[in-house]
């Protein structure tokens, strides 16, 4: 009989290679200027993951949906407004790196692992899914948001 207790490996494989990767691509993009294309990008190509909700089972109701985008863009957003940073190099703007960046995306890591563990046991594993996406979703959209005014800022400085 299997123990209900036991962690599955897989899936925390994946979140920490998933955590190293973003932690990496984060760490790569402060050596390039940032441009407008560069901030648009990432939310537009996460926009596509919202697909997964043509499947009934990802499928969770509106309110939850809703929650969970405000609670990603107006409390989890934050620590990564407070350690990014773009400055003017020159004739081009760049993404400062942060001693606490690393910090940042490590707990918010963790919080989704404590989160998907909680939430998971109420939830399909396909809607807790759901919810965290919309729940980054909210995240980035926001954070992308204040990095793409800031970057217009200081353009026209």
């Amino acid at each position: 009989m299997p123990d209900s207790t036991a962690v599955p490996v897989y899936p925390l494989v994946a979140a920490v290679l998933g955590t190293l990767a973003i932690l990496v691509w984060r760490l790569r993009e402060t050596r390039r200027p940032v441009t407008t294309r560069s901030i648009v990008i990432p939310p537009l190509g996460m926009s596509t993951g919202f697909s997964m909700f043509v499947v009934p089972g990802f499928r969770v109701p509106w309110s939850w949906a809703l929650a969970a985008f405000a609670l990603g863009a107006v409390v989890l957003a934050y620590p990564l407004l407070a350690s990014s940073r773009l400055t003017r190099e020159g004739g081009v703007i760049m993404m400062r790196r942060s001693r606490t960046f690393i910090a940042v995306i490590l707990g918010l890591a963790a919080l989704r692992l404590a989160l998907r563990g909680y939430v998971g046991e109420v939830l399909s594993v396909e809607q807790t899914a759901g919810l965290l996406f919309v729940l980054a979703f909210g995240m980035i959209v926001r954070w992308r948001a204040w990095m793409l005014l800031e970057y217009r800022r200081l353009i026209r400085a």
